[in-house]
Protein backbone atom coordinates (compact mmCIF):
# COMPACT_ATOMS: atom_id res chain seq x y z
CA UNK A 1 0.00 0.00 0.00
CA UNK A 2 1.24 3.49 -0.81
CA UNK A 3 1.67 5.43 2.43
CA UNK A 4 0.07 8.82 2.51
CA UNK A 5 3.20 10.05 4.27
CA UNK A 6 0.96 11.94 6.66
CA UNK A 7 2.11 15.14 5.02
CA UNK A 8 0.43 18.37 5.92
CA UNK A 9 -0.82 20.80 3.31
CA UNK A 10 2.75 22.04 3.15
CA UNK A 11 3.82 18.85 1.41
CA UNK A 12 4.49 17.93 -2.17
CA UNK A 13 1.65 19.40 -4.18
CA UNK A 14 0.49 22.03 -6.61
CA UNK A 15 0.09 25.49 -5.14
CA UNK A 16 -3.68 25.13 -4.94
CA UNK A 17 -3.56 26.88 -1.57
CA UNK A 18 -0.08 28.25 -1.65
CA UNK A 19 2.77 29.05 0.44
CA UNK A 20 3.00 29.04 4.18
CA UNK A 21 5.65 29.84 6.79
CA UNK A 22 7.20 26.39 6.63
CA UNK A 23 7.70 26.91 2.91
CA UNK A 24 9.20 30.32 3.49
CA UNK A 25 11.84 28.71 5.67
CA UNK A 26 12.83 26.24 2.96
CA UNK A 27 15.62 26.72 0.49
CA UNK A 28 15.22 29.18 -2.35
CA UNK A 29 13.76 27.87 -5.56
CA UNK A 30 15.33 28.16 -8.96
CA UNK A 31 12.10 29.58 -10.37
CA UNK A 32 11.71 33.15 -11.49
CA UNK A 33 8.62 34.98 -12.65
CA UNK A 34 10.00 35.56 -16.13
CA UNK A 35 7.72 35.12 -19.11
CA UNK A 36 7.20 31.63 -20.39
CA UNK A 37 9.03 30.73 -23.58
CA UNK A 38 7.09 29.60 -26.61
CA UNK A 39 6.14 25.95 -26.60
CA UNK A 40 4.57 25.80 -30.03
CA UNK A 41 7.68 24.69 -31.85
CA UNK A 42 7.05 21.34 -33.46
CA UNK A 43 9.49 18.59 -32.65
CA UNK A 44 9.85 15.31 -34.47
CA UNK A 45 9.43 13.47 -31.20
CA UNK A 46 7.68 15.07 -28.28
CA UNK A 47 9.44 15.20 -24.95
CA UNK A 48 7.81 13.33 -22.08
CA UNK A 49 6.38 14.90 -18.95
CA UNK A 50 4.90 12.84 -16.12
CA UNK A 51 1.85 14.15 -14.24
CA UNK A 52 0.73 12.52 -11.00
CA UNK A 53 -2.52 13.66 -9.46
CA UNK A 54 -5.00 12.29 -6.97
CA UNK A 55 -7.16 13.31 -4.05
CA UNK A 56 -5.66 14.62 -0.86
CA UNK A 57 -4.33 11.80 1.28
CA UNK A 58 -3.90 9.29 -1.57
CA UNK A 59 -0.10 9.16 -1.39
CA UNK A 60 0.79 10.97 -4.62
CA UNK A 61 3.49 13.00 -2.89
CA UNK A 62 5.38 9.95 -1.73
CA UNK A 63 4.95 8.28 -5.11
CA UNK A 64 6.30 11.32 -6.97
CA UNK A 65 9.31 11.53 -4.68
CA UNK A 66 10.28 7.88 -5.09
CA UNK A 67 9.65 8.01 -8.82
CA UNK A 68 11.86 11.09 -9.17
CA UNK A 69 14.72 9.18 -7.54
CA UNK A 70 14.21 6.29 -9.94
CA UNK A 71 13.93 8.39 -13.11
CA UNK A 72 16.45 11.12 -12.29
CA UNK A 73 13.52 13.49 -12.16
CA UNK A 74 12.60 16.81 -10.61
CA UNK A 75 9.26 17.54 -8.99
CA UNK A 76 7.43 20.68 -10.00
CA UNK A 77 5.47 22.63 -7.42
CA UNK A 78 6.48 20.67 -4.35
CA UNK A 79 7.97 21.19 -0.92
CA UNK A 80 11.71 21.23 -0.34
CA UNK A 81 13.07 17.73 0.19
CA UNK A 82 16.75 16.92 0.07
CA UNK A 83 16.70 13.80 -2.12
CA UNK A 84 15.52 15.42 -5.36
CA UNK A 85 15.14 18.99 -6.59
CA UNK A 86 11.71 20.57 -6.21
CA UNK A 87 10.31 23.66 -7.92
CA UNK A 88 7.61 26.31 -7.45
CA UNK A 89 7.98 26.73 -3.72
CA UNK A 90 9.08 29.75 -1.75
CA UNK A 91 8.13 32.14 -4.55
CA UNK A 92 5.40 34.14 -2.78
CA UNK A 93 4.63 35.67 0.56
CA UNK A 94 1.47 34.16 2.10
CA UNK A 95 -0.28 37.52 1.76
CA UNK A 96 0.06 37.29 -2.02
CA UNK A 97 -2.39 35.46 -4.28
CA UNK A 98 -1.21 32.95 -6.83
CA UNK A 99 -3.35 32.52 -9.92
CA UNK A 100 -3.71 29.64 -12.32
CA UNK A 101 -2.25 31.89 -15.01
CA UNK A 102 0.86 32.54 -12.95
CA UNK A 103 1.19 28.83 -12.29
CA UNK A 104 0.98 28.07 -16.01
CA UNK A 105 3.79 30.50 -16.81
CA UNK A 106 6.02 29.31 -13.96
CA UNK A 107 5.38 25.58 -14.39
CA UNK A 108 5.90 25.62 -18.16
CA UNK A 109 9.15 27.56 -17.78
CA UNK A 110 10.44 25.13 -15.16
CA UNK A 111 9.38 22.15 -17.31
CA UNK A 112 11.49 23.52 -20.15
CA UNK A 113 14.45 24.08 -17.83
CA UNK A 114 14.26 20.55 -16.41
CA UNK A 115 14.09 18.97 -19.88
CA UNK A 116 17.00 21.08 -21.08
CA UNK A 117 19.04 19.81 -18.14
CA UNK A 118 18.42 16.21 -19.24
CA UNK A 119 16.13 15.31 -16.38
CA UNK A 120 12.49 14.22 -16.13
CA UNK A 121 9.77 16.71 -15.11
CA UNK A 122 7.25 15.23 -12.68
CA UNK A 123 4.29 17.50 -11.97
CA UNK A 124 2.33 16.45 -8.92
CA UNK A 125 -0.73 17.80 -7.15
CA UNK A 126 -4.47 17.65 -6.89
CA UNK A 127 -5.66 21.00 -8.24
CA UNK A 128 -7.66 20.18 -11.33
CA UNK A 129 -7.74 23.62 -12.93
CA UNK A 130 -3.99 24.19 -12.52
CA UNK A 131 -3.27 20.85 -14.15
CA UNK A 132 -5.80 21.40 -16.92
CA UNK A 133 -4.17 24.68 -17.95
CA UNK A 134 -0.70 23.15 -17.62
CA UNK A 135 -1.64 20.31 -20.00
CA UNK A 136 -3.84 22.01 -22.57
CA UNK A 137 -2.73 25.63 -22.53
CA UNK A 138 -3.61 29.03 -21.16
CA UNK A 139 -6.74 30.92 -22.27
CA UNK A 140 -6.06 34.09 -24.18
CA UNK A 141 -7.56 36.40 -21.56
CA UNK A 142 -6.30 40.00 -21.57
CA UNK A 143 -4.02 41.17 -18.81
CA UNK A 144 -5.09 44.40 -17.17
CA UNK A 145 -2.91 47.45 -17.61
CA UNK A 146 -1.60 49.09 -14.44
CA UNK A 147 -4.12 51.90 -14.95
CA UNK A 148 -7.09 49.51 -15.19
CA UNK A 149 -5.82 47.37 -12.31
CA UNK A 150 -5.62 50.50 -10.13
CA UNK A 151 -9.12 51.56 -11.16
CA UNK A 152 -10.57 48.14 -10.34
CA UNK A 153 -8.78 48.15 -7.00
CA UNK A 154 -10.34 51.51 -6.14
CA UNK A 155 -13.79 50.22 -7.13
CA UNK A 156 -13.59 47.23 -4.79
CA UNK A 157 -11.32 48.31 -1.94
CA UNK A 158 -14.08 49.78 0.23
CA UNK A 159 -16.24 46.68 -0.17
CA UNK A 160 -13.34 44.44 0.83
CA UNK A 161 -12.42 46.64 3.78
CA UNK A 162 -16.01 46.56 5.02
CA UNK A 163 -16.32 42.84 4.20
CA UNK A 164 -19.34 43.61 2.04
CA UNK A 165 -18.96 40.68 -0.33
CA UNK A 166 -22.52 40.64 -1.67
CA UNK A 167 -22.45 44.30 -2.68
CA UNK A 168 -19.11 43.79 -4.44
CA UNK A 169 -20.48 40.81 -6.33
CA UNK A 170 -23.48 42.79 -7.49
CA UNK A 171 -21.17 45.52 -8.79
CA UNK A 172 -19.31 42.98 -10.93
CA UNK A 173 -22.54 41.32 -12.08
CA UNK A 174 -23.90 44.68 -13.23
CA UNK A 175 -20.58 45.41 -14.93
CA UNK A 176 -21.13 42.38 -17.16
CA UNK A 177 -20.25 39.10 -15.46
CA UNK A 178 -23.36 37.27 -14.19
CA UNK A 179 -21.21 34.29 -13.21
CA UNK A 180 -19.51 36.34 -10.51
CA UNK A 181 -22.40 35.47 -8.19
CA UNK A 182 -21.22 31.85 -8.21
CA UNK A 183 -17.72 32.61 -6.93
CA UNK A 184 -16.79 31.28 -3.51
CA UNK A 185 -17.54 33.83 -0.81
CA UNK A 186 -14.70 36.28 -0.16
CA UNK A 187 -12.71 35.15 -3.20
CA UNK A 188 -11.62 38.73 -3.75
CA UNK A 189 -8.81 37.82 -6.13
CA UNK A 190 -11.13 36.19 -8.67
CA UNK A 191 -13.70 38.93 -8.26
CA UNK A 192 -11.08 41.58 -8.99
CA UNK A 193 -9.77 39.57 -11.92
CA UNK A 194 -13.25 39.31 -13.41
CA UNK A 195 -13.75 43.06 -13.20
CA UNK A 196 -10.28 43.67 -14.67
CA UNK A 197 -11.15 41.52 -17.69
CA UNK A 198 -14.43 43.36 -18.18
CA UNK A 199 -12.77 46.77 -17.89
CA UNK A 200 -9.98 45.70 -20.27
CA UNK A 201 -12.06 44.04 -22.96
CA UNK A 202 -15.71 44.82 -22.41
CA UNK A 203 -16.41 41.09 -22.07
CA UNK A 204 -16.62 38.72 -19.09
CA UNK A 205 -14.05 35.93 -18.56
CA UNK A 206 -16.46 33.35 -19.99
CA UNK A 207 -16.31 35.05 -23.41
CA UNK A 208 -12.74 33.92 -24.06
CA UNK A 209 -11.69 30.69 -25.71
CA UNK A 210 -10.31 28.01 -23.41
CA UNK A 211 -7.90 25.57 -25.13
CA UNK A 212 -9.14 22.63 -23.07
CA UNK A 213 -12.59 22.94 -24.65
CA UNK A 214 -11.20 22.11 -28.09
CA UNK A 215 -9.70 18.87 -26.82
CA UNK A 216 -12.81 18.02 -24.84
CA UNK A 217 -15.10 18.58 -27.80
CA UNK A 218 -12.80 16.55 -30.01
CA UNK A 219 -12.91 13.74 -27.46
CA UNK A 220 -16.69 13.91 -27.14
CA UNK A 221 -17.26 13.80 -30.88
CA UNK A 222 -14.99 10.79 -31.35
CA UNK A 223 -16.78 8.60 -28.82
CA UNK A 224 -19.65 6.49 -30.11
CA UNK A 225 -20.40 4.62 -26.88
CA UNK A 226 -20.15 5.81 -23.31
CA UNK A 227 -18.50 2.82 -21.66
CA UNK A 228 -15.23 4.26 -20.42
CA UNK A 229 -16.19 3.95 -16.78
CA UNK A 230 -16.34 0.18 -17.18
CA UNK A 231 -12.63 0.01 -17.99
CA UNK A 232 -10.31 2.44 -16.22
CA UNK A 233 -7.50 1.81 -18.66
CA UNK A 234 -9.79 3.01 -21.45
CA UNK A 235 -9.72 6.50 -19.96
CA UNK A 236 -6.43 7.25 -21.69
CA UNK A 237 -6.84 9.49 -24.71
CA UNK A 238 -6.40 8.16 -28.21
CA UNK A 239 -3.28 9.35 -29.97
CA UNK A 240 -5.14 11.66 -32.36
CA UNK A 241 -6.76 13.45 -29.43
CA UNK A 242 -3.48 14.64 -27.96
CA UNK A 243 -1.39 15.18 -31.08
CA UNK A 244 -1.45 18.97 -30.64
CA UNK A 245 -0.34 19.06 -27.03
CA UNK A 246 3.08 20.57 -26.47
CA UNK A 247 4.54 17.50 -24.79
CA UNK A 248 3.86 13.81 -24.48
CA UNK A 249 2.07 13.98 -21.15
CA UNK A 250 1.89 10.69 -19.25
CA UNK A 251 -0.80 11.29 -16.67
CA UNK A 252 -1.87 9.20 -13.69
CA UNK A 253 -4.55 9.67 -11.07
CA UNK A 254 -3.78 7.86 -7.84
CA UNK A 255 -6.61 6.98 -5.49
CA UNK A 256 -7.83 4.43 -2.97
CA UNK A 257 -11.27 2.95 -2.33
CA UNK A 258 -13.26 5.81 -0.86
CA UNK A 259 -13.63 4.47 2.67
CA UNK A 260 -9.90 3.76 2.91
CA UNK A 261 -9.15 7.22 1.55
CA UNK A 262 -11.40 8.88 4.12
CA UNK A 263 -9.69 7.02 6.98
CA UNK A 264 -6.27 8.13 5.71
CA UNK A 265 -7.46 11.73 5.46
CA UNK A 266 -8.84 11.74 8.99
CA UNK A 267 -5.61 10.30 10.35
CA UNK A 268 -3.53 12.83 8.47
CA UNK A 269 -5.57 15.67 9.95
CA UNK A 270 -4.79 14.35 13.42
CA UNK A 271 -1.09 14.21 12.62
CA UNK A 272 -1.11 17.75 11.28
CA UNK A 273 -2.38 18.90 14.67
CA UNK A 274 0.09 16.75 16.57
CA UNK A 275 3.20 18.21 14.94
CA UNK A 276 5.35 20.53 17.05
CA UNK A 277 5.25 23.30 14.46
CA UNK A 278 2.10 22.09 12.78
CA UNK A 279 -0.90 23.69 11.24
CA UNK A 280 -2.00 25.58 14.37
CA UNK A 281 1.39 27.30 14.62
CA UNK A 282 1.19 28.32 10.99
CA UNK A 283 -2.41 29.50 11.36
CA UNK A 284 -1.26 31.64 14.29
CA UNK A 285 1.52 33.07 12.10
CA UNK A 286 -0.96 34.01 9.38
CA UNK A 287 -3.27 35.70 11.89
CA UNK A 288 -0.36 37.61 13.41
CA UNK A 289 0.45 38.93 9.93
CA UNK A 290 -3.00 40.50 9.84
CA UNK A 291 -4.59 37.98 7.48
CA UNK A 292 -8.13 36.71 7.99
CA UNK A 293 -9.57 33.30 7.19
CA UNK A 294 -10.72 32.84 3.60
CA UNK A 295 -9.29 36.21 2.51
CA UNK A 296 -6.72 35.01 -0.05
CA UNK A 297 -5.16 31.86 -1.51
CA UNK A 298 -3.20 30.96 1.58
CA UNK A 299 -6.00 31.50 4.06
CA UNK A 300 -8.53 29.57 1.96
CA UNK A 301 -6.45 26.41 2.25
CA UNK A 302 -8.22 23.39 3.68
CA UNK A 303 -7.07 23.15 7.28
CA UNK A 304 -5.57 26.61 7.48
CA UNK A 305 -8.95 28.27 7.20
CA UNK A 306 -10.45 26.03 9.90
CA UNK A 307 -7.40 26.48 12.15
CA UNK A 308 -7.49 30.25 11.79
CA UNK A 309 -11.21 30.34 12.60
CA UNK A 310 -10.60 28.17 15.67
CA UNK A 311 -7.78 30.40 16.93
CA UNK A 312 -9.86 33.53 16.36
CA UNK A 313 -12.59 32.05 18.58
CA UNK A 314 -9.96 31.25 21.18
CA UNK A 315 -8.67 34.83 21.08
CA UNK A 316 -12.19 36.17 21.49
CA UNK A 317 -12.43 34.05 24.65
CA UNK A 318 -9.18 35.40 26.08
CA UNK A 319 -7.00 32.54 24.87
CA UNK A 320 -9.25 29.82 26.19
CA UNK A 321 -10.58 26.74 24.46
CA UNK A 322 -12.74 23.97 25.79
CA UNK A 323 -12.21 20.33 24.86
CA UNK A 324 -15.51 20.50 23.03
CA UNK A 325 -14.35 23.48 20.97
CA UNK A 326 -11.20 21.63 19.96
CA UNK A 327 -13.00 18.46 18.91
CA UNK A 328 -15.49 20.51 16.92
CA UNK A 329 -12.59 22.17 15.09
CA UNK A 330 -10.96 18.79 14.41
CA UNK A 331 -14.23 17.40 13.09
CA UNK A 332 -14.71 20.38 10.77
CA UNK A 333 -11.13 20.07 9.53
CA UNK A 334 -11.60 16.38 8.75
CA UNK A 335 -14.97 16.91 7.09
CA UNK A 336 -13.63 19.74 4.90
CA UNK A 337 -10.69 17.57 3.86
CA UNK A 338 -12.94 14.64 2.94
CA UNK A 339 -15.27 16.92 1.00
CA UNK A 340 -12.31 18.35 -0.87
CA UNK A 341 -11.19 14.84 -1.80
CA UNK A 342 -14.70 14.09 -3.04
CA UNK A 343 -14.64 17.20 -5.24
CA UNK A 344 -11.26 16.17 -6.62
CA UNK A 345 -12.61 12.73 -7.54
CA UNK A 346 -15.59 14.32 -9.26
CA UNK A 347 -13.41 16.70 -11.26
CA UNK A 348 -10.93 14.08 -12.47
CA UNK A 349 -13.60 11.60 -13.54
CA UNK A 350 -14.12 13.91 -16.50
CA UNK A 351 -10.43 14.30 -17.32
CA UNK A 352 -9.89 11.62 -19.96
CA UNK A 353 -6.12 11.99 -20.18
CA UNK A 354 -5.51 10.29 -16.82
CA UNK A 355 -4.90 6.61 -16.11
CA UNK A 356 -6.44 5.74 -12.75
CA UNK A 357 -4.19 3.72 -10.41
CA UNK A 358 -5.02 1.94 -7.17
CA UNK A 359 -3.06 3.49 -4.29
CA UNK A 360 -3.70 0.44 -2.11
CA UNK A 361 -1.27 -1.60 -4.22
CA UNK A 362 2.39 -1.89 -3.10
CA UNK A 363 4.42 1.23 -3.80
CA UNK A 364 7.10 -0.64 -5.76
CA UNK A 365 4.48 -2.13 -8.06
CA UNK A 366 3.08 1.29 -8.92
CA UNK A 367 6.55 2.81 -9.39
CA UNK A 368 7.64 -0.02 -11.67
CA UNK A 369 4.55 0.39 -13.83
CA UNK A 370 5.03 4.16 -14.25
CA UNK A 371 8.77 3.71 -14.84
CA UNK A 372 8.10 1.18 -17.60
CA UNK A 373 5.36 3.36 -19.08
CA UNK A 374 7.77 6.29 -19.28
CA UNK A 375 10.41 4.19 -21.06
CA UNK A 376 7.94 2.43 -23.35
CA UNK A 377 8.33 3.27 -27.04
CA UNK A 378 5.23 1.52 -28.40
CA UNK A 379 2.94 4.51 -27.94
CA UNK A 380 0.33 2.52 -26.02
CA UNK A 381 -0.26 2.30 -22.30
CA UNK A 382 -2.45 -0.37 -20.75
CA UNK A 383 -2.98 -0.42 -16.99
CA UNK A 384 -2.86 -4.00 -15.67
CA UNK A 385 -6.02 -5.13 -13.95
CA UNK A 386 -4.22 -5.42 -10.61
CA UNK A 387 -3.44 -1.68 -10.68
CA UNK A 388 -6.71 -0.37 -12.08
CA UNK A 389 -8.80 1.89 -9.90
CA UNK A 390 -12.51 2.26 -10.60
CA UNK A 391 -13.80 5.76 -10.90
CA UNK A 392 -17.09 5.30 -9.11
CA UNK A 393 -18.45 3.57 -6.03
CA UNK A 394 -18.77 0.00 -7.21
CA UNK A 395 -21.57 -1.50 -5.12
CA UNK A 396 -24.43 -0.74 -2.76
CA UNK A 397 -22.51 -1.94 0.28
CA UNK A 398 -19.72 0.56 -0.35
CA UNK A 399 -22.25 3.31 -1.02
CA UNK A 400 -24.00 2.51 2.23
CA UNK A 401 -20.70 2.59 4.11
CA UNK A 402 -19.90 6.02 2.71
CA UNK A 403 -23.30 7.37 3.68
CA UNK A 404 -22.89 6.18 7.25
CA UNK A 405 -19.21 7.14 7.54
CA UNK A 406 -18.05 8.82 10.72
CA UNK A 407 -14.48 9.70 11.64
CA UNK A 408 -12.83 7.46 14.24
CA UNK A 409 -9.86 9.26 15.73
CA UNK A 410 -6.74 7.35 16.66
CA UNK A 411 -4.80 10.01 18.55
CA UNK A 412 -7.41 12.44 19.84
CA UNK A 413 -9.78 9.97 21.45
CA UNK A 414 -10.16 11.09 25.07
CA UNK A 415 -10.40 14.51 26.70
CA UNK A 416 -6.83 14.36 27.98
CA UNK A 417 -5.45 13.64 24.50
CA UNK A 418 -5.80 17.29 23.51
CA UNK A 419 -4.46 18.76 26.76
CA UNK A 420 -1.11 19.78 25.22
CA UNK A 421 -2.87 21.68 22.46
CA UNK A 422 -5.19 23.44 24.91
CA UNK A 423 -2.14 24.41 27.00
CA UNK A 424 -0.49 25.81 23.87
CA UNK A 425 -3.63 27.82 23.10
CA UNK A 426 -3.64 29.32 26.60
CA UNK A 427 0.04 30.24 26.38
CA UNK A 428 -0.03 31.77 22.92
CA UNK A 429 -3.53 33.12 22.25
CA UNK A 430 -4.31 34.93 25.48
Amino acid sequence: MIPSGLYSLRSIRLPQKPFFPSLLRSRKTLVTNSSCVSFNNKREKKEKVIVISGPTGAGKSRLALELAKRLNGEIISADSVQEVPHHLIDILHPSEDYSVGQFFEDARQVTRDILDSGRVPIVTGGTGLYLRWFLYGKPDVPKASPKIAAKVYSELVDFERDRNWEAAVQLVVKAGDPKAQYLAANDWYRLRRSLEIIRSSGSPPSAFHIPYDSFRHQSDSSETIDSSDLNPSADAPEQDKVKDLDYEFICFFLSSPRLDLYRLIDLRCEHMLSETDGILSEARWLLDKGLLPNSNSATRAIGYRQAMEYLLRCREQGGMSSTRDFYYFLSEFQKASRNFAKRQLTWFRNEQIYHWLNASRPLDEVINFIYNAYNDKSGTLDVPESLQMKKDVSNRREASGLKAYRAKNRHFVHREDCSDILDWVRRTQG
